[in-house]
Order: C-alpha cells, then structure tokens, then sequence
C-alpha cells in the first residue's frame, strides 16, 4: 500500500468509537499495517487547545458560528500537521470523528446549515477526504447514560436531550443521503461490534 488510508469512525457521544478504535488500531497492526490513531477535535498542540476552549463549560456562551469555525480551525491543523503527512507515508490513519460530526453537531443540531458547514470546512480540509467512514450507531439515551457513568459531562455533552436528539436524528439523515457511510450497530458486545467494523475493513481493504 503505497498512499495511506483515512478511515474515519462516527457517531452519538457514547457511541463507543474510541474504545472500538484502539481494537481496531491493535487489529491493524498485528496484520502488519503502519497505524495511526489520532481524535477530533485535537490532534496536534494546537488543536488540542481548541478543543479544550470548545468543550470547557466555562464558555456557555459560545455562538454556534464560533463553534463551528473552531471545529474547522482544528481539523486544519490536524490534516496538516498530521493526516497528510501520514497518508503520504503510507500509514492508515484512524480518526475519532470528522468532518460529518461538524455536518451533523454544528451544521444540523445547532441549525447553522449543512451547505454552510461544508462551505466552512472546504477550506480546512484542502482537499482532505476520508477514504471509508464508519457510524457507529446506538440511541442517543443509551450514550448519554454512558458517558454520565464514566465521567463529568463536557459542554456539548451537557447540551441537553433535544440537541443529542437533533445529533441522533442527523445522522440517520446522513446515512440515509449518503452512500459512503457504513453503519455499525453499537448497541453489541464490544467483540461483536469489533467483529463487524474489521469485517468491513477487510472488504474495503480487498
């Protein structure tokens, strides 16, 4: 494998992408891959202060607007320092999110617009896709009764039920307009859904 891959993995907060990414990392390279695992937003330094800005609290009053150009300033940051880099050398790149979360928090949930979102981050990703997206999918309820028993909630955590509902809802929508999402059942045993996200890698892949 010459160019790298971008594989990039979606879902509701408590979706269990994290926990399914270091699986699927370990997977990968037991098979002889270059891997790297990396988050939105974050990343880098720089992203990683963004990040901290976007979820601390402390900023209630954040518009939706700076929200969303947040989100995108990240991702800039994070493709150039990080995922083009790797791509160029070969590595397949395992990403906690992109720029669908932006589509669907920022664009859908919080009503800003899925043209105006995309507008935004066709900048930032310069040309950047990802190669195979993977949702994981479980109700919003379920994943916010998750994250409540594993840690305090983070500002978009804390945003309420309605707006986890909307995030829910736009995904469905996503995967209903959109051939190049692959949708994983979330609400298995950890193996099982590991199971049937390396199945489908293992396609893509062939």
């Amino acid at each position: 494998m010459k160019k790298g891959l971008l594989i990039a993995l979606e879902g509701p907060d408590g979706s269990g992408k994290s926990t399914q990414i270091k699986m699927l990392s370990n997977y990968l390279e037991n098979k002889g891959y270059k891997v790297l695992v990396t988050r939105e937003p974050g990343g880098t330094k720089i992203s990683e202060n963004i990040r901290n800005i976007i979820l601390d609290n402390n900023n209630a009053e954040m518009s939706s607007v700076c929200e969303a150009l947040l989100y995108a300033a990240s991702r800039a940051q994070l493709i150039e320092e990080v995922i083009k880099p790797a791509l160029e050398d070969g590595t397949i790149v395992l990403c906690d999110r992109f720029v669908y979360s932006s589509i669907v928090y920022q664009g859908i949930a919080r009503g800003i617009g899925v043209k105006e979102v995309q507008c935004i981050n066709d900048i930032a990703l310069n040309g950047v896709k990802a190669d195979l997206t993977l949702m994981i999918n479980v109700e919003y309820e379920k994943g916010l009764e998750r994250k409540c028993s594993q840690r305090k909630l983070d500002r978009l955590e804390n945003c309420g039920s309605d707006f986890h509902k909307k995030v829910y809802n736009g995904y469905q929508q996503l995967a209903k307009e959109l051939n190049n999402i692959v949708t994983i059942d979330g609400n298995n045993t950890l193996d099982y859904v590991h199971n049937k996200i390396v199945n489908e890698i293992e396609s893509f892949l062939k």
